[in-house]
């Protein structure tokens, strides 16, 4: 471990990548490895007005550390890459990320903050957690297999003022503190809205499943994107932003609805964000989706008085 107290706070650049990547890269190599050092070009802030910002700590010429700040709403910020240098751990270096990502969120009119990490990354959670940041909610993803032919007990119209209102009564809206996926920034959650469900139903699709008692469950498409595996393949996925409903026929619904969109857009796999809790992972399993193997987790922070 190195020794040092002259840290430097500074907006990161391309000529930062090779430096990055010397540490990221190694990281969690028994879970796949870290994904930075592969999009680090294109993860980076075009410009000042862009809405985030990447601050790298410096020592010398070595880099300790790096953080994204995202605004993804007027008052919603997100933290996002987190990664200190091993040889600079336990020297403050994320605690002085987080300032400098307070500050400039603050001063752009955030009034929370709110990161993810996985819930194996117990280091990621202890340093959130010393930063400040507290605990918000766990979701799981569920992930039907993309078929044209799914199909459930009830209808589903594609009515984004239904979605709203089974959205709004919700229990999963509840566990998840009206939280979903972000429609722009990928792997980044923030309140899901009515207005959002409005544009995204022209956009991408919005679904909300006709029970029998009225509408019973939502989702919503929030992107599709193409991805390279490590053998060279280019695997297509339809993401849906948060998925819930009031029991296991409209989760067969639901879930057999997505299975129909996303063959329709040519995807290989889905990712449906639901709640962690024992009743939606359960529903989500009977209804014969497959599940992600561990649940994420989101903290967030008050920055109204920092």
């Amino acid at each position: 471990m190195t020794r040092s107290t002259d840290i430097e706070i500074r907006r990161a650049t391309h000529d930062d990548y090779e430096d990055v990547a010397a540490f990221t890269s190694e990281l969690w190599a028994d879970r796949g490895g870290d994904y930075l050092h592969r999009v680090y070009h294109d993860w980076l802030e075009a410009d000042d007005e862009s809405g985030k910002r990447t601050f790298l700590a410096a020592v010398g010429d070595d880099v300790a550390g790096i953080v994204q700040i995202v605004m993804l709403s007027p008052d919603e910020a997100w933290f996002q890459g987190m990664r200190v240098n091993p040889d600079y751990q336990r020297q403050g270096i994320s605690r002085r990320l987080n300032e400098a990502c307070f500050d400039w969120a603050a001063a752009r009119g955030a009034t929370v903050g709110r990161l993810m990490t996985f819930s194996w990354n117990v280091a990621a959670l202890g340093a959130a957690r010393a930063g400040g940041f507290g605990p918000e909610t766990e979701f799981r993803f569920a992930r039907p297999e993309p078929d044209p032919d799914a199909d459930g007990p009830h209808a589903v119209s594609a009515d984004p003022d239904a979605a709203w209102r089974f959205w709004t009564a919700s229990d999963a809206r509840t566990h998840l503190r009206g939280l979903a996926m972000d429609p722009e920034e990928s792997w980044a959650a923030r309140e899901l809205t009515r207005a959002d469900l409005e544009t995204l139903a022209d956009e991408t699709a919005v679904f909300a499943v006709e029970g029998e008692g009225g509408v019973s469950g939502m989702a919503y498409r929030s992107r599709a994107y193409d991805r390279e595996t490590d053998d060279g393949e280019t695997v297509r996925w339809a993401e849906y932003g948060v998925g819930a409903w009031a029991d296991v026929p409209a989760a067969k619904s639901l879930l057999a609805a997505v299975a129909r969109d996303a063959a329709a857009i040519g995807a290989d796999e889905t990712r449906v964000l639901i709640p962690e809790t024992a009743r939606a992972v359960s529903d989500a399993s009977y209804a014969g989706a497959d599940l992600s193997d561990e649940p994420d987790f989101v903290l967030g922070i008050d920055l109204t008085n920092l």
